[in-house]
């Protein structure tokens, strides 16, 4: 099987590429390789390689500058997985896109669900919806994959902050009043590459699916979480975390206050569920001071996963 995998300097993508790699041959690219801000680019790349499945774990991030950047993130969340989708299709290649929970308005009161409609907030949030519509509009095999919080040694994310602000200063503030499931990067790697191996020889998959840890817990609780965890390992020192509101902390992107998504569906269809938040953040701690240890990476080959439960 031929994979071709976007975004694999990523958080996310990082840990792909190791787990997809027991399936076959990845193509592993980065934005030096193939550029999402440019549609054609990206379609030519697809067309030329002709992989059986295309995972997309590209996207533009950076969820403030979007506000200043649109047409940016417009094409790199919307336009480019449209076109790499409309290829799949042409190829019968499966498209395997990632999304966020920023699609919802965070209003609810209950884990939002996959056929509850979309309310972004924002640009990102708005750039994403449209991208997970282009690629179920494209006609492609697909499988839309929902996620929320992503956190893990290898790239920008809440956890390396958290751990550089916790050396850095005497006590840390984080926001309280929004709540969310922070995922581990290594665990959705893992679900995701089960995926792929169980439809990516599907005559026929459209699907949208939340894939997110399980549990909740606010900024400023996961950020107790870390300090606390990591400061036992030895990664930081031990800080009080502060709660403060959202409105204390004002970024010109508005976040939903209630990022939490229901996995059911996931674990009826597929018999798969990701572990409590808690037990991905010791693990990936326990990797992060095992590779500090060694002199080697943070994250590193070596490192244990919280295993990824088949549903009882």
């Amino acid at each position: 099987m031929r994979i071709l995998l976007t975004g694999s300097q990523g958080q996310l993508g990082w840990e792909l590429r190791r787990s997809l790699a027991g399936l076959g041959e990845v193509l592993a690219t980065d934005r030096r390789d193939l550029d999402l801000g440019d549609p054609a680019q990206a379609a030519r790349f697809v067309r030329h390689h002709a992989p059986q499945v295309i995972v997309n774990a590209a996207a533009y991030t950076a969820v403030d500058r979007a506000e200043s950047e649109a047409p940016l993130a417009h094409t790199v969340n919307a336009l480019s997985p449209g076109a790499m989708a409309e290829q799949a299709r042409k190829i019968g290649a499966l498209m395997v896109h990632f999304s966020s929970n920023y699609v919802f308005d965070g209003q609810a009161d209950r884990p939002y669900r996959e056929s509850d409609p979309v309310a972004p907030l924002s640009v990102y949030g708005r750039t994403k919806a449209e991208g997970e519509r282009r690629v179920r509009d494209s006609g492609a095999r697909h499988l839309i994959l929902r996620t929320a919080w992503i956190f893990g040694a290898h790239g920008h994310n809440f956890l390396g902050t958290v751990l550089r602000l916790a050396r850095e200063q005497e006590r840390l503030r984080m926001v309280a009043d929004q709540i969310g499931s922070p995922s581990w990067s290594r665990s959705l790697a893992e679900a995701s590459t089960a995926l792929v191996s169980t439809l990516a020889g599907a005559p026929a998959v459209a699907e949208t699916l939340n894939l997110t840890a399980q549990g909740a817990v606010s900024w400023q609780g996961f950020a107790s979480a870390i300090v606390q965890q990591a400061a036992s390992r030895g990664l930081c020192p031990l800080r009080p975390v502060d709660p403060i509101a959202s409105r204390d902390y004002p970024a010109p992107a508005k976040r939903p206050a209630y990022a939490v998504l229901d996995g059911s569906l996931l674990r009826a269809r597929f018999g798969i569920q990701l572990p409590p938040w808690q037990a991905s953040l010791e693990c990936c701690l326990d990797a992060m001071a095992a590779a500090v240890a060694g002199g080697g990476p943070g994250g590193g080959p070596g490192g244990q996963s919280a295993p990824t439960r088949l549903a009882e």
